[in-house]
């Protein structure tokens, strides 16, 4: 179908972090005494008030709680930063949140629905009269109010106009969060290192975005002009929410800089003067929010990619077994439509991105042709040191593979089946920890807009995920494939290829970026330049030859050049006349085009539906591979002008309406429908919550603490030992065990198993694991084990290719995985599903959609056995600190440190690390009890 009308990396950010030398304490006392800028805002901007916003309609009836870590406040002066690197002394509201999040790990066994708010906060509309902590008429208004609680100093904006409403939401946002925003829009446009400095890790960064969207000013413009033409009145009202927006940014701004208490890291980084406040704090514009939304689109909603990669793998095969034998084996570890994954619409089937029988246009490339295109040129200085090149390859890893951080997870039980008769959900996204948090919280309430919730900085125009008078809403990463690599074919020379028939010149776009040491980074002084070749399928991505033809292999997405399209989705969630039960808010998250899962509850019903601009492929294309870029293999209806095509309708996207459960984790939508990531079979961790919620049902009387403790034990659970390692077990219990280490081993695993499988502490706060042994073990183990039972069958070759298509392991102290260390998200990536239904293989059990051939001991019980003691011996016999072997939060050998979560500082503020848990990072728990 046409585009509708109308429609009415970041881990590895260094900003200021670690100071040099001359900060002593002595000498930061003198420079904190003499600061000219004051700490906060004067008490005239900010005055204690007697009343709270005016009441509005709110059905939750105390029912609906969220949080947010570390805190709502992520804005601090330059004496503020430097109290808290010296001395660890916070801002007001800058961590309040850690505790109480972090308590739950401990605290869920006992949960009730009396003591949710111990770990999270009212989310009711409103504030109590005697819970106002200040109230401010941004800029003099008389049209909008901004309200913060005393708990959480969360900002509940009132306008009486719509513009003043949208005014104070980005007068809050720079309240909160100006310097993120001021980074991220420095990182949607590649131009972090001249910002904020050169640090490798910042390098990557710029690099890992820019060759995501390589935009020039005048397409971002195009984006916002565009999006605005397609969609009418809807679009008008959008763009005048974003200039009045923008105006309470600005108006922040000067505020701020006029009143001296704008965020220290300005001065940190060069910026402004602290002695005689001079510089510039440059004002946003329109498309800095375009650029924002390219850096939140390719985290969290951009599904699909890493086909060069899937031809290599096919090809390593095919090399192995034979055309063929190789291409069955290679479909098996793909696992498109695996009948044992995990669902979340459980009826229907959705074909989308499946296998065609005859398959036409695959561009494969010739064996050791393949070439990753340079983006990085001209280094100097600081940008030719050994950690840039580090950097850069990382960045180049994370953009061309399918692998891509999933994350957030939702529960959603019907009202069939809960002790109120009301739908109960707990849901959030998982976006990463940081200091400050990408998100932010807020309330809205003016005309034609009543939510509270969560949204990213500098976006936060609407509502993102969160809450309506009667209903809410969340999103899980869905990764269905809205990417296609196309293989061009060159002619004249490097930079011409054939488009259409016609001999047609790249496009070339540079970013030239140059930076000097700062206080914040004394990264040496460097420059660089970035190059993107781009053609009309898309930025070059690989060189190569197919059948000795030199060719470019490109990456065309659905939402390139459509950055801002989503805003007309997320407008419509916070319309109260809009969104009036499960269809229109259906109708409203079709509008949305990158690739999410939504969910929805209100007193009487749920609904689920998957978003994305799904486009129309034409006949007999695989989307797994790359295909010549001809118009028989173009998608159907493209204009290469406007990047639009035909996209599926909302009919052919899983949906469903009072399904009797829904669960997510980023798993498989629904039968037929491909998910882009390998990795969707019989293990998923999605089963962590699929088989927690399913008793539950099956039991009744679901209430909202009963279904947070469902996802809280999930959050602490092993995935490898909860559905992998008891099938482990069965074959070493084939024979007794009569090695003493082996047995030893043998007792630790089983008696974790049997205590739960879980990463828990010893006593909440100890830093120390119940079963620490065992842990250590089967973390050690399944590197060994994998590795072992797989490679000698697939050999060195298409072993290692599988590896790169999926990672074999992401445990929360594995480093190496798409999500990176102290992330707190865990085992989305894994190689579980293979030595799942390769072990069940082995013992004779049944299996659906088994892998092409049995590799653990060649398909024999005794040598796959022996397999598993022999690596269980080795797992054992290495020590703490080989297996944990420190970093630069933890030292060696620090198993609790190695699964810790951080709060990776996007600014000058600190926090502590917290316990590991695998969940949501802004979570609800909501339970409406009446309906409009």
């Amino acid at each position: 179908m046409p585009r509708r009308t109308p429609r009415t990396a970041l881990d590895r950010l260094r900003t200021p972090g670690g100071f040099p030398g001359f900060l002593k304490t002595a000498s930061l006392c003198v420079l904190v005494a003499g600061l000219l800028s004051p700490l906060a805002p004067s008490a005239s901007a900010a005055e204690p008030a007697a009343t709270g916003p005016a009441a509005v309609a709110d059905h939750c009836g105390g029912r609906c709680s969220d949080i947010l870590p570390p805190g709502q406040n992520g804005n601090a002066t330059l004496a503020q930063i430097l109290l808290n690197q010296v001395f660890g002394t916070q801002p007001e509201h800058a961590e309040d949140q850690l505790g109480p999040y972090a308590g739950l790990a401990k605290g869920y066994p006992a949960l009730t629905d009396a003591t949710l708010d111990t770990f999270f906060n009212d989310a009711s509309f409103g504030v109590p009269a005697d819970q106002v902590a200040s109230t401010v008429k941004p800029a003099g208004r008389t049209d909008v109010t901004i309200v913060r609680d005393k708990k959480t100093g969360v900002p509940h904006i009132t306008g009486t106009t719509r513009y003043g409403t949208e005014f104070g939401a980005g007068y809050a946002a720079a309240q909160d969060r100006l310097w993120l925003m001021d980074v991220f829009r420095h990182v949607g446009r590649g131009q972090l290192t001249s910002f904020a400095g050169g640090d490798p890790a910042n390098q990557g960064l710029e690099q890992q975005f820019w060759r995501n969207a390589p935009y020039t000013e005048a397409e971002l413009q195009a984006q916002i002009d565009n999006a605005v033409a397609r969609n009418g009145a809807r679009g008008q009202l959008a763009l005048a929410d974003a200039r009045a927006y923008l105006d309470g940014i600005n108006a922040y701004i000067d505020a701020s800089d006029k009143g001296r208490y704008f965020p220290g890291e300005y001065v940190l980084t060069g910026h402004k003067d602290s002695i005689t406040n001079a510089g510039t704090i440059e004002h946003f514009k329109i498309t800095d929010m375009v650029a924002l939304g390219s850096v939140i689109g390719a985290l969290f909603g951009s599904g699909g990619g890493g086909e060069v990669n899937n031809a290599l793998s096919l090809l390593a095969a095919q090399q192995r077994y034979g055309v063929v034998e190789g291409t069955r084996l290679w479909e098996s570890f793909r696992e498109r439509n695996d009948p044992e994954a995990v669902l979340t619409v459980h009826d229907g089937s959705f074909p989308y991105a499946t296998r065609p029988e005859n398959p036409q246009g695959i561009a494969l490339p010739d064996a050791g042709s393949v070439v990753e295109e340079p983006l990085v040129y001209d280094r100097t200085g600081g940008a030719a040191a050994a950690g840039a090149a580090t950097a850069s390859a990382k960045a180049t890893a994370s953009v061309l593979g399918s692998a891509r951080r999933g994350m957030s997870n939702a529960l959603v039980v019907s009202g069939a089946h809960t002790a109120s008769g009301h739908p109960v959900a707990v849901f959030g996204p998982q976006t990463g920890y940081f200091a400050p948090q990408l998100l932010l919280l807020q309330e809205l309430q003016g005309p034609g807009i009543s939510a509270r919730g969560a949204s990213f900085a500098g976006l936060s125009m609407y509502v993102e995920l969160g809450r309506g008078q009667d209903y809410a809403w969340s999103a899980t990463t869905s990764g269905q494939d809205i990417i296609d690599t196309y293989a061009v074919e060159l002619c004249q020379d490097d930079h011409h290829y054939l488009y259409r028939g016609t001999c047609t010149a790249m496009e070339l776009v540079e970013r030239k970026n140059a930076w000097k040491p700062t206080v914040a980074d004394g990264t040496a002084a460097g420059s660089y330049t970035m190059r993107a070749w781009r053609t009309a399928y898309g930025p070059v991505t690989h060189r190569a030859t197919v059948g000795g033809k030199k060719v470019a292999y490109t990456t065309l997405r659905s939402s390139y050049l459509h950055e801002a399209d989503s805003i007309i989705g997320f407008q419509m969630l916070n319309d109260p006349d809009y969104v009036t039960g499960p269809e229109s808010f259906q109708r409203a998250t079709q509008h949305i085009n990158y690739t999410f899962n939504w969910f929805y509850a209100d007193a009487e019903h749920t609904a689920y539906y998957n978003s994305g601009d799904n486009p129309v492929r034409a006949s007999g294309v695989d989307a797994e591979f790359p295909v010549w870029a001809t118009p028989a293999h173009e998608w159907r209806d493209w204009d290469p002008a406007t990047n639009t095509a035909a996209y599926t309708p909302l009919s052919q996207h899983p949906h469903s309406v009072d399904q009797a459960y829904y669960i997510s984790w980023n798993n498989k939508q629904a039968e037929d429908y491909t998910a882009a990531p390998w990795g969707n079979g019989s293990v998923h961790r999605g089963n962590l919550l699929e088989d927690r919620v399913q008793r539950l049902v099956r039991a009744g009387g679901v209430t909202r603490a009963s279904l947070t403790k469902a996802m809280a034990e999930a959050a602490l659970a092993d995935l490898r030992a909860e559905d992998v390692l008891p099938d482990l077990l069965k074959v070493i219990d084939s024979a007794p065990v009569t090695d003493p280490a082996a047995a030893n081993a043998v007792s630790a695993l089983r008696t974790w198993l049997t205590a739960g499988a879980l990463r828990t502490e010893t006593s909440a706060g100890s830093k120390k694991y119940a079963h620490a042994d065992a842990i250590r073990l089967l973390d050690a183990w399944w590197p060994l084990l994998v590795k072992a039972e797989f490679e000698p069958g697939l050999g060195s070759d298409l072993y290692t290719a599988f590896t790169r298509n999926l990672p074999i392991d992401e445990s929360p102290s594995a480093g190496h995985g798409p999500t990176g260390s102290h992330a707190g998200s865990s085992f989305q990536y894994g190689w579980w599903s293979y030595v799942d239904k390769d072990i069940r293989a082995v013992l004779g059990e049944r299996v659906q959609g088994p892998l092409a051939r049995t590799y653990c001991g060649n398909g024999s019980l005794t040598a796959c056995r022996d397999t598993l003691i022999t690596t269980l011996k080795e797992a054992a016999g290495r020590t703490a600190a080989q297996v944990y072997p420190g970093d630069a939060q933890c030292a060696a050998g620090d198993q609790w440190c190695a699964d810790s979560i951080v709060q990776r500082t996007l600014g000058g503020i600190k926090h502590h690390g917290i316990s590991w848990q695998n969940r949501p990072t802004y979570q609800q728990v909501v339970e409406f009890t009446s309906h409009r």
